[in-house]
């Protein structure tokens, strides 16, 4: 029998598969996608963001406890179990030296991203690096990994996890049995179910206007998490956490693909324009606060507008200032030729950018700070970085809501246990977005879903090695492997 099984192939699943080897048990990891596709959402991602007291390797500056929480608590509108959230926060000042260890690599912030220097530490490669990386250790470990490997059922015994089932499938143009999979312990790992369609129908159902919304969502993550082994931990009666609604949501460009777009997908020049609906209005503070901490309030934004679509408006001044997106936009010498491209009404187009250009009172323009350049007598306001739209070509992005994970998921605690009616499973963790809503009730600001998963997994592996009797969980953490 294997003594910890990890169910799922993304950052947090990793983690958790890595420590539990490193506390001497066996391990299978079970990742439903193909080879290719590995990673989930991982592949996706860039960066962590780390607590620290002073400057670190590739962190500037300092980023202490206090500021790191403040900054969850206002993206979070205070949503947020603080027990765990700071469990997250302060593992992500010390985890960087075991990921070394595992072959991740570090690099400078991009020029692009200096708002998130002080804050983030950036993978050299990426996601895609990191997972590859995770995945060459476990394989030298020897962890059993399995692909195309998508578990559609668990059985419990009470709150005992005892096996789990991958069902049938094809692979490679053959017919595969359905299995069952017994372990001594099991770490949850699987994503939420932000690519299920009919879910986040479900879930947001139907609109004033007749919509509904998520028809017109796309999924910036990826394509294989679908939400499976969620429902069905759902009606086992695990203890569940969040708002199906909320989750990571962008606002990306309109002609995005509908899945696994990823982080080029998304539109930065938000701060620096307005955003309009496609009845020419603006409808939301595009200042409020800095870009990394307000990008993902932005898909949620353009969900409650009409047709699920906007249009990020910018104009020469604001070239050089943001990451350029993988899409051109639309350009254009006049804003009643701009709308017409964009086919918004002409006459609203022009009067709300009038509006705002005539709202402005352009102090000392800085992008890397909170400036003083707002508006005044305009609703919406726009709180910094406000300067009139006046040098051609104007230049637009179309937007839509893009669906990176959902925070729907199972509630735990510092253990990282799955708990039913209250009550802590003694072999059966959970790590990464299954569990994410319990730091994140709303709202997100970047890097924080790889600090869950990062310090969750390795919450959840050390837990789940100590089940199998491989450590007490009161047990310092295992010493680095060898890689």
């Amino acid at each position: 029998m294997i003594d910890v099984l990890v169910i799922g192939g993304g950052n947090a699943a990793l983690c958790a598969a890595l420590m539990a080897r490193e506390a001497g048990a066996s391990v299978m990891l079970l990742e439903g996608a193909p080879k290719i596709w590995r990673g989930g959402n991982s592949q996706h991602t860039r960066n962590l963001r780390c607590m620290h007291d002073a400057p670190q390797d590739v962190l500037v500056d300092a980023y202490p406890e206090e500021e790191y929480w403040q900054d969850l608590l206002k993206v979070t509108g205070g949503i947020t179990n603080e027990k765990l959230a700071r469990i997250v926060i302060r593992a992500s000042s010390n985890c960087r030296d075991w990921m070394r260890c595992h072959g991740v690599h570090f690099q400078p912030s991009l020029s692009g991203a200096l708002h998130v220097a002080r804050t983030n530490a950036f993978f050299m490669g990426g996601g895609k690096a990191l997972v590859n990386a995770y995945f060459r250790s476990a394989e030298r470990l020897g962890i059993k990994i399995r692909y195309n490997a998508q578990v559609t059922d668990i059985e419990l015994k009470g709150a005992e996890f005892v096996a789990a089932y991958i069902g049938e499938r094809e692979v490679d143009g053959q017919r595969l049995p359905a299995e069952r999979i017994q372990a001594k312990a099991c770490v949850l790992a699987a994503g939420g179910f932000e690519s299920n369609r009919a879910w986040l129908r479900e879930a947001w159902g139907q609109n004033e206007r007749g919509e509904w919304p998520s028809d017109n969502f796309l999924i910036r993550g990826t394509r294989f998490n679908t939400g499976v082994l969620l429902r069905r931990m759902q009606n086992l009666g695990a203890d569940f956490i969040g708002d199906p609604t909320q989750a990571h949501m962008v606002a990306i460009d309109a002609r995005a693909p509908l899945y696994d777009g990823g982080i080029c997908t998304r539109i930065d020049c938000v701060s620096l324009g307005v955003v309009v609906n496609r009845d020419g209005e603006r409808f939301y503070d595009e200042g409020e606060d800095f870009w990394p901490k307000r990008y993902a309030i932005w898909g949620r934004l353009v969900a409650g507008q009409p047709g699920q679509q906007a249009y990020s408006i910018i104009d020469q001044q604001a070239l050089g200032r943001f990451m350029p997106p993988v899409f051109p936009g639309t350009k254009a010498n006049s804003l009643e030729d701009l709308a017409r491209q964009l086919k918004l009404p002409v006459t609203q187009f022009v009067k709300t950018i009038e509006q705002y250009n005539a709202a402005c009172r352009v102090g000392t323009f800085d992008h890397t700070a909170l400036d003083n350049c707002h508006t005044e007598g305009l609703t919406p306001a726009k709180t910094h970085w406000a300067r009139p739209l006046v040098k051609p070509p104007f230049c637009a992005y179309p937007l839509k809501p893009g669906v990176t994970f959902t925070y729907l998921g199972l509630a735990t605690d510092d253990t990282a246990a799955v708990h039913f009616n209250g009550e802590a499973s003694p072999n059966l963790f959970v790590a990464g977005e299954m569990m994410a809503g319990n730091v994140l009730g709303k709202g997100y600001t970047a890097g924080i879903g790889m600090a869950i998963g990062t310090a969750f997994g390795r919450i959840a592996g050390v837990q789940a090695a100590a089940a199998a009797g491989f450590l007490t969980p009161s047990s310092t953490e295992p010493q680095h492997a060898a890689v």
